[in-house]
């Protein structure tokens, strides 16, 4: 086991490798990840009113979300594929802030933790909202995305400062 310290994706000489989870337990595993996108108030009103020309923001964004949790093992090349159980994403419209901010809470029953698997799901649903809208706003800002909790495994529950 190594120290909360030490890197564990590198082996003892320094190379790359990935994490050997076969001796875990399976447990049931929970991560909560969010983000946010700001963009133009006549952006966020596009968004909003579901008049954008591609369609439906929202909705093709949380496809997106989701889609990109399932796929996390594809982009990011130490990570495990995971059975996913469950995948949520949330959209709020903040008209104050001209955002939109996305919450995505995945889950597992696994020897490892989907905390990378929520973040993907944040970044692809921001991602997919600049995708749409890009045509009438490329100064959007994706911004703070985070691990906000996760519960399970050998380290148990955590939650980040707020």
């Amino acid at each position: 086991m190594t120290s909360p310290d030490q890197l564990t994706h590198f082996d003892a000489t320094g190379q790359a490798h990935m994490v050997d989870v076969g001796a875990k337990a399976e447990t049931h595993r929970i991560a909560v990840a969010a983000g946010t996108i700001r963009m133009k108030p006549e952006t966020l009103e596009l968004v909003t009113s579901g008049s954008a020309k591609k369609g439906d923001v929202i909705g093709i964004a949380r496809i997106a979300a989701i889609m990109g949790a399932k796929r996390t093992s594809d982009l990011v090349p130490l990570c495990h594929p995971l059975p996913i159980t469950r995948v949520a994403v949330d959209f709020e419209i903040d008209q104050a802030a001209s955002s939109v901010h996305c919450r995505a809470q995945v889950e597992t029953v696994g020897k490892t933790g989907v905390e990378m698997e929520a973040l993907t799901a944040v970044q692809v649903g921001l991602l997919t909202i600049y995708d749409m809208c890009k045509a009438v706003d490329r100064g959007m800002v994706m911004t703070n995305v985070r691990v906000l909790e996760k519960h399970g495994g050998k380290s148990g529950d955590w939650h980040a400062q707020v």
